[in-house]
Parts: C-alpha cells; structure tokens; sequence
C-alpha cells in the first residue's frame, strides 16, 4: 500500500509533487482512498462514526449484491402500478413499457456518475454534496432529499400495511369466516387497517436499525424471493385465463400523434423521477462497493432491465386479469386476493411483505439517516436518522399524494424530479467536469479545508440551484380542477419548461454552476487544496 496525494501521485507529507492539504489519504491499488490512520477529523461539527469514510477493508458489495439491491428495490407495488398509471392515462401496454424503459436508461447515467465518488472515496451523498455546496450548504440538498424520502417511505408504508390487510383479512375469511373489514372506524378506515400498518412500519425500522450490513443481506435473498412471488402471480393469472387476454390488443387511446406527445413527455419526467431520488444518494450505497467495476455493472444490470420486465410482468398479468374477471385489476393485492387457496394467500402476503420491505428500507430509510446525521452529527447518528425518518414520515401523510394518477404522476413525481435533478447536475458539474474526480478527502470534513467557502456555502452552488430549480418547476401547473396548481402554470411564461422539469433542473444547474466556479475564486482555491 503506497501513500499518495488525493490524485494518486506517490508520494507523503513534505513531498513537493503533493500540493498543500492533500495528505492524509492513501490509495489502494483500484484507486480507493481512504483516511490515513491517526488522521480522522473530529470535529463534531461535521463528523460522527456513520460520516466518515468507509475503510476500504470494508468496502465488500460486489456485482451481485448491487443488482439484488435494484432487483428488490425496482419489484414493489408502486412500481408494478406504474404502467397501469400511464395506461389510466390513455397509453396502451408497448407505450407504457416503452416510457418507463426509456427513463430507466435515462436516470442511469447521473446514478452511474455521482456513484462513482462512492468506491473511490467512502464517503456518503451528504458528505459528497459538502464539494460542492460547501460544509454547511450541504445541509440544502440533504434535506431536500431527506423530505423527498419521508415521503416516499410513508407512501410505501401505507401501500404495504393495505396489502398485508387485504391479503390477512381475506385468510381470516377463508379460513374461519371472519372480516377484519367489519371492524370498528378511526378516521375513515378499519381500526384493524392501522394496526397492520403500525405493524409493518415497526418491522422497517427493526431492520434498518441493524445497519447497512443487515440491508445487503436482507436484499440478497429478498430479490430472488420477489422475483418468484411476480412469476407465480402471472403462471396463476394464465393457468386461470388459458392465454393473456385481450388487453395486449386494446389500442391506446392516444396514437402516436399530436395526442401522445404532450402525454408522453411529462409522463417520461414522472418515471424518470421515480428514481431520481436514488440518482442523489446512490453514494451512500456505493461507498461500500468493492470497486467501480461492482456498482457500474451492478447497477447497469439490476435497474433498467428490472424496471423494463417488471412493468411488462404488470401488464401481462393484468391482461390476464381481464380474461378472467372481465375487467383490468392493475392492483397485484387486489388481484391476489381474488384467489380462496389459502396457501397462494399467504405466499403472496409475505410476498407483499418482502417487495415492499425491500425498496422502502433501501430507498427510502438509508438517504434520510445519514441526511439527518449530516444536519447533526453530534446528536444524530444513522440509527436515530432512520427513527426520524420513520416518525416523519407518518406524521406527514404522503399517502393521499396517490389518489389520482394526474396528481401522483404529473404534480408529485413532476415537482419532486425538477428539484432532484437540479441537485444532480450541481453534484456531476462539481465532481466531473469542475474537479475531475478528484477531492481532498480530509477536507470534506474541516472547516478550515478548501470546501468551507463562504461561512460553510458555497454561492456558486446556491445559485445555480435556485436559477435551475425556478426553470424546473416554476411553470408547474395542473389541468383544470385537476391539481393544486395554477392551470396557466406558476409562472406562466415557464409553463413550457414544465413538462421537462428534471432534465431543465438538472441541465440548467450543470451548466450554470461549471461557469460559476471556472470563473470564480472558490474553484480555484479548492483546485490548490484537492
């Protein structure tokens, strides 16, 4: 092992080859640096135990694991249901599966980029946004994303604890003739409704609080468990309908012309922003990658393909669906419910238990903690974030952002995707075109190193995000008496922006903050010090 500057050169402290600041990381053979011993910052400012840098002796994810975390995170419920949220919209099925595997191709590319700062570096998305945004202004995109998260994880919450509902109300019935459905009401559901979801959003956090190693093994065994529950679902849909049914032949209610288009592309930046949201902390996944080779081909065979098959799965099975019960049930609960075998019952009442564990854990449990722990690192560690995020994400009540596919897919998804994908191109201008990957590893974690800029912000940073997120989302608008937005837009002469809200964001914040900072003292400061 040979000690070099933050840039690989060979070399240690007084070396001339080495510019002033750098030491204090050393690099292994597959170019991942680490903290050299006795060198940890302490400041309690900035670190705590979960911030620092993953040792490279620790960085142990390999292909596998990477695909199994997207394979199990891509098969929930919501995912399954968002073909059928663009066909409600007036796509047939190939329109359906088509937009959603163009975004997934599209949304790899920022989550290839900002992962890569993962292996290399060890480090987390909140600690990976202190390059660019500055040791305090790293606090602005880490609560954004951490809000975004909550959210998530109380809508998934939700859909999960209905699933374990509808799944064990309909075993009671079968089995002892009894409905969890006739019990008594607060607020306008099923007492017994609550219970299963308090129960299934506890079960979350006993998991993640057992940290991240629990996660990786959860999600090991958790992908292919899914995978089989889907293909089990669409053999039993067949075996009852003898074929697919006649959806795979139903036209799409909008063409391929002047009708499509306009559906199309606010819809592609819906899916898009599906997982935009992990195109940010996909670090906080990737620092314990055993190299790039790990999360590029693991994330490059587990999201796209696994989000393509799977959205094709929900159709065919919905198709089946038709055939038998003579009407589409895109609700794969719902669907399984149907069936009085109590054995398919309760294999498809864990399924729903794993699919839904899977993903919200992973997505949106993991990025808020160390979120959390960033804004506070003396009193917030990754297990007190996770217990936030879970408390937050209740008290909120994300779920009702589901109750159209307009409001869920074009006002939540749309606004949420503008935002994320402004922080994205901040994060890639910064650490691709701005630093050429290189970062002055120590320095993310001392006030007195090149990332304090001004008072902790970085102005460059503050900037171009509100600059790219008004373009992104300031021409929001809903259709009439469909949303919570004015139907000529916020800003009525963006409206236009507004269907391309993540690429605007991200686009406009790339380029806008690479000029800032080639232009301005604080690239050139930092570039003395990384």
């Amino acid at each position: 092992m040979t000690a070099t500057d933050s840039s690989g050169r060979p070399g240690g402290p007084g070396d001339p080859g080495i510019p002033a600041g750098t030491f204090g990381a050393y690099d292994v053979h597959d170019g991942r640096a680490e903290l050299a011993p006795g060198t940890a910052p302490d400041d309690p400012r900035f670190v705590n135990d979960d911030l620092l840098p993953v040792p490279v002796a620790e960085r142990r994810w390999t292909t596998y694991n990477f695909a199994a975390l997207w394979v199990g995170m891509a098969h929930n419920i919501p995912s399954w249901m968002l073909a059928s949220g663009l066909v409600a919209l007036g796509m047939d099925w190939k329109q359906a599966v088509l937009t959603i595997a163009l975004a997934n191709v599209v949304v790899l590319l920022p989550m290839l980029l900002t992962g890569h700062a993962g292996p290399k570096y060890g480090i987390p998305f909140p600690v990976l946004a202190r390059a660019s945004f500055g040791l305090r202004g790293a606090n602005l995109p880490a609560l954004i994303r951490a809000g975004v998260a909550c959210a998530w994880f109380g809508i998934q919450t939700w859909i999960g604890g209905q699933g374990v509902f509808v799944l064990f109300d309909k075993v009671l019935g079968v089995l002892f003739d009894v409905s969890w459905a006739d019990a008594s009401r607060i607020g306008g559901q099923p007492w017994t409704l609550w219970l299963c979801f308090v129960l299934f959003w506890a079960l979350e956090l006993a998991i993640i609080y057992r940290g991240m190693e629990a996660l990786r093994r959860f999600e090991n065994w958790a992908a292919p468990f899914v995978i089989v529950g889907a293909l089990a679902l669409l053999g039993w849909i067949t075996a009852k309908a003898g074929g697919l049914g006649p959806l795979l032949d139903q036209p799409s209610a909008l063409g391929w012309g002047a009708d499509f288009w306009p559906v199309f592309f606010p819809a592609l930046m819906g899916m898009i922003a599906f997982w935009a949201t992990l195109s940010l902390n996909i670090p906080d996944f990737t620092r314990f990658g055993a190299g790039q080779r790990s999360q590029v081909l693991g994330q490059s065979l587990g999201l796209p393909t696994t989000m393509t098959l799977f959205a094709l799965l929900s159709v065919l099975v919905t198709s089946g669906s038709q055939a038998v019960y003579g009407a589409p049930v895109w609700d794969p609960v719902a669907l399984a419910a149907r069936t009085d075998n109590v054995f398919g019952l309760l294999f498809a009442l864990v399924t729903v238990l794993v699919a839904t564990l899977s993903v919200n854990i992973a997505a949106n449990v993991v990025s808020p903690a160390y979120d959390l722990a960033n804004l506070a690192p003396k009193l917030v560690n990754f297990r007190t974030g996770a217990l936030i995020t879970g408390v937050v994400g209740i008290v909120i009540m994300p779920w009702k952002l589901t109750v159209t596919p307009e409001l869920y897919i074009f006002t939540w998804l749309g606004l949420v995707g503008g935002l994320l994908g402004t922080v994205a191109g901040i994060l890639i201008a910064d650490y691709w075109l701005v630093r050429r990957t290189v970062l002055d590893l120590a320095g993310l974690y001392r006030p007195d190193g090149p990332y304090w800029y001004r008072g902790g912000w970085n102005p460059a940073a503050v900037l171009a995000f509100a600059v790219g997120g008004v373009l992104a989302v300031g021409g929001s608008h809903s259709a009439p008496g469909a949303g919570p937005f004015p139907e000529d837009g916020l800003i009525p002469f963006l409206k236009p922006l507004a269907d391309y809200g993540w690429a605007v964001g991200l686009a406009a914040s790339l380029l806008l903050y690479t000029v800032l900072m080639r232009r301005g003292g604080a690239s050139r400061s930092s570039a003395r010090s990384s």
